[in-house]
């Protein structure tokens, strides 16, 4: 089978009075400048609340591991996470976990 694209997730957790400014941020600066990176394939941002506490699940699409450094650097598990992220975050992942997607809608 061969590997058609590798999934980048990502996770963290923020409160319900911050996570709208992690949203914005994502949306506004970080997505745009990923589709600037040839490779990159697209972006899902998941979220669901429960309680004050709001988790987050970045999943970024890529065609390959090189596409990936474009944006993460040479250490490509690395999460990249900036400090406007940081500031409206209560917990994040250092790392990232990488999956070859198999199977996706066409």
């Amino acid at each position: 089978m061969e590997k058609d694209m590798i999934a980048r997730m990502w996770r963290a957790s923020s409160t319900v009075a911050k996570a709208d400014d992690y949203v914005r941020h994502a949306t506004d600066q970080v997505f745009p400048s990923l589709d600037r990176i040839e490779g990159h394939r697209g972006a899902y941002l998941l979220r669901r609340t429960f309680g004050e506490t709001v988790e987050i699940v970045i999943l970024t699409l890529w065609d390959s591991m090189e596409a990936i450094r474009k944006f993460a650097g040479a250490e490509a598990e690395r999460a990249v996470v900036e400090p406007e992220a940081q500031a409206a975050l209560s917990t994040f992942d250092d790392w990232v976990t990488h999956f070859d997607v198999v199977h996706r809608p066409k």
